[in-house]
């Protein structure tokens, strides 16, 4: 539902603004004040939330963007990570998938290793992107380890991008 303000030169703002103001003016009244801002600053902060969804993934997505990313794509993260890479370093081909798994919300295992890798997956595993430290040094050894080099910051963008949404 969409609300729409006339202007129409008077103090007429329309209805829902006009009951607002009008519940404004009662809990003023009433001294409710202290409750007031206290509703107004959850109400904000829940609609942020809402908005962001992970504020850690949401800060570094807002660097990589100050950094000449632009317009993210789970897409082309998907892709990102399903793609195989082959460098000098390595004598075969290696992706993401190799050690985590098609499926990420279900444990993988590295393949040189052998470590069990928990779900990477927010959904399976909530403690995953919970951490900047974390994501920029798992991003940065994976990055080397699968494509030979560091991820640029559109390429993070996008696969941060796309395990938020898995």
């Amino acid at each position: 539902m969409q609300t729409t303000l006339k202007n129409t030169g008077s103090n007429d703002l329309g209805k829902p603004v006009q009951q607002y103001r009008g519940l404004l003016t009662k809990l003023r009244a009433k001294k409710h004040w202290p409750t007031l801002l206290l509703v107004m600053l959850l109400s904000l902060s829940a609609a942020a939330q809402a908005q962001t969804g992970n504020p850690v993934v949401d800060h570094l997505l807002e660097e990589y963007q100050s950094q000449g990313a632009t317009n993210f794509s789970a897409a082309n993260g998907g892709r990102l990570w399903e793609q195989s890479v082959e460098h000098s370093k390595a004598p075969t081909a290696r992706s993401c998938t190799q050690c985590h798994g098609n499926d990420i919300r279900q444990s993988g295992k590295h393949i040189r290793t052998k470590r069990v890798i928990t779900p990477l997956a927010p959904s399976t595993n909530p403690e995953r992107l919970t951490r900047e430290k974390k994501i920029r040094k798992w991003l940065k050894r994976n990055c080397k380890w699968t494509l030979g080099r560091e991820c640029s910051a559109q390429e993070k963008g996008d696969l941060l991008l796309w395990i938020q949404t898995q």
